[in-house]
């Protein structure tokens, strides 16, 4: 085998290897964000649930008081939460609090949802370079719809 057959297979290897190791390293990269938020509403039986009053929104947080949905939990006057909750002034939402911190999480299915946002975004990246670097195009399109479909869900349900 001569040098000059021996490159384009090399190229290609290449070209693959590339496409995979960056499809993982988008799809770890979303799991690992989402993740951050999305332990503190997957296991609410280990953090302090209630409801929290949404006092004022202003920037990237909302913040309001938090009122604990058992005797085992302590009120608290002020406690943040991210913007993107889409609510208004007085709205009502249920809550976990993230442990040693005044942050809360949306709790129930568009507080899960919301939490893994990142994942969605991950895999409609990823979805593009399946298909564009590893030239399967039923997978990225399989990869991309999920995404999209977590995209669309979680902005319904918020």
């Amino acid at each position: 085998m001569s040098a000059a057959t021996a490159k384009p297979g090399l190229l290609l290897f290449g070209r693959r290897a590339g496409s995979v190791l960056l499809a993982l390293l988008l799809l770890v990269a979303g799991v690992w964000t989402s993740w951050a938020t999305a332990q503190h509403v997957m296991f609410v039986e280990d953090r302090e649930q209630g409801v929290m009053t949404v006092a004022r929104c202003e920037g990237e947080a909302c913040s309001g008081s938090f009122a604990p949905a058992d005797a085992s939990g302590k009120p608290r006057r002020t406690v943040v939460i991210d913007r993107s909750i889409g609510e208004r002034k007085g709205a009502r939402v249920p809550v976990a609090v993230k442990p040693g911190t005044d942050e809360v999480v949306r709790t129930g299915g568009p507080g899960f949802l919301h939490a893994w946002v990142p994942l969605g975004g991950a895999l409609l990246l990823a979805a593009v370079v399946i298909g564009g670097g590893l030239r399967h195009a039923r997978l990225a399109w399989g990869v991309g719809l999920t995404g999209g479909v977590l995209l669309v869900a979680s902005f319904a349900t918020l």
